[in-house]
């Protein structure tokens, strides 16, 4: 291999460590190997095998290359066209992981309608399966049959599959109900990348489960006469937070009070599915959640997660920054108002149509054609909150949607330490983006958008901007190691060559 190469072989390998929450310590040892030898590889000074490219890939769930194949895919993209037509928005990813971890507290048969098929899903399967779970795919619209065994077999769970998921950390809530002591291995060391994990374990400890947290594990036990005496008050409004205390208290037979607790709408979709278990929920939708929970659940249920707000947000994005004028149908657009307020604000046009109930009963829907605009910076920063404010997964998309607009936007990515980082990679394709600190940039438009070749940011949203930006950049774009975009969505480039794109998925090492 070149130098060139080899040395950014090692930022990919940098970046994705990063992301992870890892030192180059942990993944020395996850590896058998030293801290001075991963500091060499980042360096680009150290001559790599493909097999230790794919054990570090599977470590950091990053595929910087894939045996069996010819290798990571990557995206090559025609830019400046215009797209036209119709999308449907497919069904919440963070939703869809919740629900799979649900399913473990029921013992009969649970169908999910139309469940996106991506990466993250297909790791919790693993993990499901390697317990025991069965899980088999229905049908031409992506449903999901899930059967659990008569007992779960903890001690077979596949670790590599678990620790290519965050989303493990659910798991704490339902398998408390199950055994009395069982172990976990976790992603990326103890905080989860930079957030920690101690309002999980906070929350749960009302419930009478300790956790001990070692080298890459948790061992988790559970003290039957722990009595709950008190309401749960969670320190952080956090969505999977508030997913995992649901979580116990729907196998908890008495009655659960939850309060400062996420409203957002995978939080209410696993709520609506818990009610369909037998569970009673009060106050679905506030931050104060009354549960009254079941010791017992076996019961047969089919249900249907609503559509992602977030997916909604990038194909929206996508027809800005291509001025393009498109349809996006089966809009979750309760979960989307500060969104697109902050949209008209800077002079975007579009038609809603009338709303009508998502496939779950409950979530609001309407569809969406976007209209030519000419857009302005907004009078304020723009930042997240918690729901009903901006959503956290949609602030990466005004990075992008700012570009194109007249000013100077300040972007501020309060919860995350490091993602803000990566929205300066627009800067390659010809935006100016400045970076104030590890939390603000300064996004300078009108752009002139030009082609370029990146590594994909390992940080999911980022990636997907960077994706729309080259859509709108003339000339070819190659964006490579996309491993990440279909961790979060499905089919996502054919999609939107549907509506006119011209991205081309191709290997090669």
């Amino acid at each position: 291999m070149s130098d060139g190469y080899l040395r950014r072989i090692g930022n990919l390998i940098r970046d994705a460590r990063k992301h992870s929450g890892w030192t180059q310590s942990q993944l020395a040892d996850v590896l058998g190997t030293s801290q001075s030898a991963i500091n060499r590889i980042e360096q680009g000074h150290q001559n790599l095998t493909l097999e230790m490219l794919a054990r570090i890939g599977e470590a950091l769930d990053s595929e910087i290359v894939s045996l069996g194949v010819s290798g990571p895919m990557h995206l090559r993209v025609e830019g400046g066209t215009t797209l036209s037509g119709s999308i449907g928005v497919k069904s919440s990813k963070n939703a869809g992981v919740a629900l799979l971890c649900a399913t473990l507290l029921n013992r009969g048969r649970t169908t999910l309608r139309k469940v996106a098929r991506i990466e993250e899903v297909n790791r919790i399967l693993e993990v499901l399966e390697s317990m025991g779970v069965k899980s088999t795919w229905r049908g031409d619209d992506n449903d999901l049959e899930i059967l659990p065994p008569e007992r779960l077999e903890l001690g077979h769970i596949d670790l590599a599959a678990a620790r290519r998921t965050r989303s493990i950390i659910m798991f704490l809530g339902p398998l408390m109900h199950r055994s009395d002591k069982f172990e976990l291995p976790y992603a990326g060391g103890c905080d989860l990348g930079t957030r920690t994990v101690e309002p999980h374990l906070a929350a749960l400890r009302h419930f009478g489960l300790e956790v001990k947290a070692t080298e890459g594990s948790y061992h988790a036990e559970v003290n039957g006469a722990v009595a709950l005496d008190r309401p749960i008050v969670l320190t952080e409004r956090g969505d999977t937070v508030t997913e995992n205390a649901l979580l116990a208290a729907a196998g908890h037979p008495g009655r659960t009070v939850i309060r400062n607790a996420s409203p957002n709408y995978m939080v209410q979709d696993l709520c609506f599915f818990l009610t369909k278990l037998g569970v009673q929920i009060d106050g679905i939708g506030t931050t104060s959640l009354t549960v009254t929970g079941r010791a017992d659940i076996d019961v047969d249920v089919d249900y249907a997660p609503s559509e992602d707000p977030i997916e909604a947000m990038s194909l929206i994005a996508a027809a800005i920054v291509t001025s393009s004028e498109i349809t996006v149908r089966r809009v979750p657009a309760e979960f989307l108002e500060i969104e697109l307020a902050v949209l008209e604000e800077m002079g975007f046009k579009y038609e809603r149509g009338e709303e009508y109930l998502a496939d779950n009963g409950h979530t609001r829907l309407v569809d969406i054609t976007t209209k030519q605009s000419t857009l302005r910076a907004p009078r304020d920063k723009i930042h997240p909150m918690p729901f009903p404010g901006l959503n956290i997964d949609n602030l990466p998309f005004f990075a992008v949607i700012a570009a194109v607009a007249d000013g100077q936007t300040m972007i501020h990515d309060w919860v995350y330490e490091n993602r803000a980082i990566y929205l300066t990679e627009l800067n390659k394709l010809g935006a100016s983006v400045t970076l104030l600190d590890p939390h603000r940039v300064l996004v300078e438009g009108p752009t002139r958008w030009s082609a370029a070749e990146l590594m994909c940011p390992p940080a999911l949203r980022p990636a997907v901007v960077i994706l729309l930006a080259m859509m709108a950049a003339r000339g070819t774009s190659v964006l490579r190691n996309v491993y990440v975009i279909n961790r979060g969505y499905q089919d996502l480039a054919e999609r939107l060559n549907a509506l006119g794109a011209g991205i081309e998925t191709f290997r090669h090492i």
